[in-house]
């Protein structure tokens, strides 16, 4: 799975425009790849990850995903002098 291959440049973004687009760091694009998170595809004229625009789609589906019914737990403390 590592070695997946671009057929169609214009259906792909590059590292730095997938970070921009998911407001993360590059080296967090880089640690997701090499730990399997979110795995990048290479451009074999250069071996460059990029990213699949459908994949990322997928990606921000299943995190919105992760989410749903998850709600934030609010304890108020009076503070009495």
């Amino acid at each position: 799975m590592r070695d997946k291959k671009i057929k169609n440049a214009e259906e792909y973004l590059s590292l730095q425009e997938t970070a921009e687009l998911l407001r993360v760091s590059i080296p967090t694009l880089r640690n997701w790849d090499k730990r399997g998170t979110f795995v990048a595809y290479r451009n074999p004229a250069n071996n460059y990850r990029v990213y699949r625009i459908s994949q990322i789609e997928k990606f921000i589906d299943d995190m919105e995903g992760s989410r749903k019914g998850k709600r934030f737990r609010v304890k108020v403390v009076k503070i009495e002098n």
